[in-house]
């Protein structure tokens, strides 16, 4: 098999969700030109469902109503110079979600510039709209998509193990034997 031609399973689709992408920009052309480049795009046999919101506020929402978003890109520059910056904050800090991996896009580099924003937020990448071009936004999305599969994996097990926890300390905390006995029938 060829190191770059797809087997016959990447290339079928699955039943899986797709990964949901969120498009936060205000210039409706952006979410034209990112949905166009990743229309087919797929990842471990799902494809993607792309989310739109062309303001901070609307972002937001989005991630309000879809708490399970893989990758946003996020415009630094919407409503107000930093609308984008705050609705990073906001992700990270009101909702609560490490998970979803988080790119900033920006036209005015300068606006906010990369080094100090990458320092003072929990973005995953930040990237100049003109550097973009598909192949680099493909490899961006994998990479992205990638990284929040890992992180989904390491909150099941982890979820896996507190379950695990819980019910031996029940099991442990039995008296007798007959206790003990109770309380394996019962976990299992």
């Amino acid at each position: 098999m060829s190191l770059f031609k797809k087997s016959k399973t990447e290339q079928s689709t699955s039943r899986q969700a797709p990964w949901k992408i969120a498009i936060i920009d205000d210039e409706e052309g952006v979410h034209e030109v990112t949905k166009l480049t990743l229309r087919k795009f797929n990842f471990e046999k799902r494809g993607v469902e792309f989310l739109s919101a062309h303001s901070g506020a609307e972002g937001l929402a989005l991630f309000k109503a879809n708490p399970d978003i893989a990758l946003a890109f996020v415009d630094v520059v919407m409503e107000t110079d930093d609308a984008g910056l705050n609705l990073v904050d906001a992700i990270r800090n009101e909702l609560n979600n490490h998970t979803a991996r988080l790119i900033l896009r920006t036209g005015q580099p300068g606006q906010a510039p990369e080094e100090e924003v990458i320092r003072r937020y929990d973005i995953n990448d930040y990237k100049a709209k003109t550097e973009l071009s598909s192949l680099k936004l493909r490899s961006c999305v994998y990479t992205a998509i990638r990284s929040y599969r890992d992180i989904q994996t390491i909150e099941q097990g982890k979820r896996g193990m507190e379950d695990v926890l819980k019910s031996s300390s029940s099991v442990l905390a039995s008296q007798s034997l007959a206790q003990f006995g109770t309380a394996v029938l019962k976990q299992t």
